[in-house]
């Protein structure tokens, strides 16, 4: 029996999305092979860190690399190395921020709950577009004395009621402020790893590991500008800083290294050409025209380029909703995760799915649905 057997502990199959709470994403073998690899040897995690750090550089073109605990450790770190910076003597006083710049600009359309992780760096979030589309006017406005960077959350589901981020540059840079994007689900495509930064301008960008990356779920990626990343650094582990507790192990070094290597390696178009008729075959085998209609939806719920399937349920020729379906599908076996979309349906993503599990996602839907 596996360990998860013993627990009592059921499995999954993801048609909802790589969510943390339901494990992030399925490492293939390569990522597990480095991080067994890493898990046989001590080393010097300075030096560790910092080589995998360069090599991430290069591969995604970048001034610096560094890994962290996920997308939100990167998020505190950026906020720490933009107000503190890594002046040994401003660390040495946090969680005090007496003398630092502790202000953060955001778009209102961009909080999201993942914001907290700036505010636990002891950041003030300043808002912008609370009465109606903002402004470079705006934006500007709200850049004070304390000021010490603007944050801003990447994905197409997020981009109605805020700037394109090349206006938000462009307006920091004129009052020599840092950009850092939350970019944690902003794969793919695998070139959104440079755009950001290198194409766009922002300072930092930082990536979730254990999503479309496939690798750790405790991993996460920063790139951008090589002093703030040096920053971030010094607020990291193994440093006996502010950061500690976010401490990143050499397996996840390793295993966040090897993912990134495969996935610039991947057939982007293939993978979603491949989702594509996921969907349409969903699209065929479970839209009746009456009581039942499906349809592809673009993009993802993160905003991702990615289609999923929409289901939508009559609640006058159906004999479940769509929250009871979803109930249904999470109980039965195998268990199957979608996501809820509203009181009469659910939408399913492709993306997380092993081959075949589409089949046996489509065949209990079905079978729900004639009960």
């Amino acid at each position: 029996m596996s360990l998860l057997d013993t627990l009592g502990v059921r499995r999954v199959i993801n048609a909802d999305a790589r969510l943390t709470r339901l494990g992030g994403s399925l490492m293939p073998p390569e990522v597990r092979a480095a991080m067994e690899d890493a898990a046989r040897a001590y080393v010097d995690m300075f030096e560790l860190q910092e080589a995998v750090g360069r090599r991430l550089a290069e591969l995604t073109r970048n001034e610096a690399a560094f890994v962290c605990t996920g997308a939100a450790a990167g998020l505190f770190l950026a906020a720490l190395a933009c107000m503190a910076g890594a002046s040994p003597e401003r660390i040495a006083r946090l969680p005090l921020l007496d003398g630092c710049r502790d202000e953060i600009v955001i778009h209102r359309a961009h909080r999201v709950p993942y914001d907290q992780a700036v505010r636990l760096a002891g950041a003030r979030l300043v808002e912008i577009g609370n009465h109606g589309p903002p402004t470079p006017e705006e934006l500007a406005a709200a850049i004070g004395s304390r000021t010490a960077a603007v944050l801003y959350v990447a994905g197409a589901h997020l981009a109605g009621g805020a700037l394109p981020l090349p206006e938000v540059v462009a307006v920091a840079r004129a009052h020599g402020l840092p950009v850092i994007v939350d970019a944690a689900a902003q794969l793919p495509p695998p070139e959104n790893l440079w755009r950001f930064t290198r194409d766009l301008g922002a300072d930092l960008a930082i990536f979730s590991g254990g999503k479309d990356l496939a690798g750790p779920q405790a991993s996460g990626l920063i790139v951008g500008q090589a002093g703030l990343v040096a920053a971030c650094a010094a607020h990291a582990a193994p440093h006996q800083r502010l950061g500690r507790p976010m401490k990143v192990g050499k397996e996840e070094l390793a295993g966040l290294l090897a993912a990134v290597e495969r996935y610039l390696r991947l057939d982007h178009a293939a993978r979603i050409a491949r989702f594509e008729q996921i969907v349409a075959d969903w699209v065929a085998a479970l839209d009746d025209g009456a009581g039942v209609r499906a349809r592809r939806v673009f993009p993802n719920e993160a905003g991702q380029p990615t289609p999923r399937l929409l289901l939508t349920l009559d609640p006058a020729r159906c004999s479940v909703s769509g929250d009871e379906l979803r109930r249904r599908l999470w109980e039965d076996s195998p268990r199957i995760a979608v996501a809820s979309a509203g009181e009469h349906g659910i939408s399913l993503t492709p993306d997380t799915l092993e081959p075949g599990e589409e089949l046996l996602v489509v065949a209990a839907i079905q079978r729900v649905l004639r009960r």
